[in-house]
This record gives structure tokens, sequence and C-alpha cells, in this order.
């Protein structure tokens, strides 16, 4: 299985899908976490995300060994955004590619939650009337 694993300021859909495609594969499966501007009827204006980068691609890389042992998944890919992210921006890609369209859906879900869980990436939420949570 080959696998793409970032965390950069900057991450894009496209570059994910790219690295995924396979002529062997029937299935791709995108997850994109995007930054809402509300958070349970607060108005956000921008997240800050931080990273124990060294850690966290190494947690990275032990879901896609999780996912391999799972799944019969061909490609993987884990992108995670750092820095200051607005509202519309794109802060994490998992994107899968396999024979099989359900496998594909599974293992990208699995990849997205236990990233969630597990990977040292902490973010800041900055609201409109000026709270930092």
């Amino acid at each position: 299985m080959d696998v793409l694993l970032k965390i950069e300021s900057d991450i894009t859909i496209q570059e994910a899908l790219d690295f995924i495609h396979s002529p062997a594969c029937g299935g791709e499966v995108v997850f994109t976490g995007k930054v809402r501007n509300d958070t349970k009827g607060r108005g956000v204006t921008k997240l800050f995300y931080e990273s124990y980068r060294e850690m966290a691609l190494s947690e990275m890389q032990k879901i896609a060994d999780d996912v391999a042992r799972q799944w019969d998944i061909k490609k993987i890919a884990m992108l995670h955004a750092v820095g200051d992210k607005y509202p519309g921006d794109i802060a994490v890609v998992v994107a899968v590619s396999s024979v099989h369209r359900g496998i594909a859906f599974d293992a990208c879900e699995y990849a997205i939650d236990t990233l969630k869980a597990r990977v040292p990436i902490w973010k800041k939420e900055f609201f409109e009337d000026g709270t930092i949570i």
C-alpha cells in the first residue's frame, strides 16, 4: 500500500486525489473536513491548529498500517493543516483507493475517526465575541 502523510499549512484535495488515483482501483473515497463558521450557535472567526509534527506523522503512519491490515487498500493519503484556518478552509483530507468502493468507504471512515482520536493535533477556536477556546 502506498501512503502519503502531510502536516502542512496548506493542503489540497487535489493533491490527495492525484496521489490515490490508480487504474487498478474502482473506488476512490475522499473525506474533506472544513472549518465551520459556527460552533454551537457561536460565530467562529478562525481556528488555529498546531501539532507535535513528528509524533503526529508517526501516529498517522500507524493508522495507515492499521488500515492495511484490515482492508485491501491500494493507496491512502492523510493530510492535516496547521496554522490559522478560516471558515471554508480545508483542515483535513483523508483519501483512500481500493478495488471496491465498500472497502474504500470503510477504510476512509476508520482513518478519519482514528486520526481525530489519536493524532496529536490541537486546535484553538476564535469566536466573534473575542473569546478563544
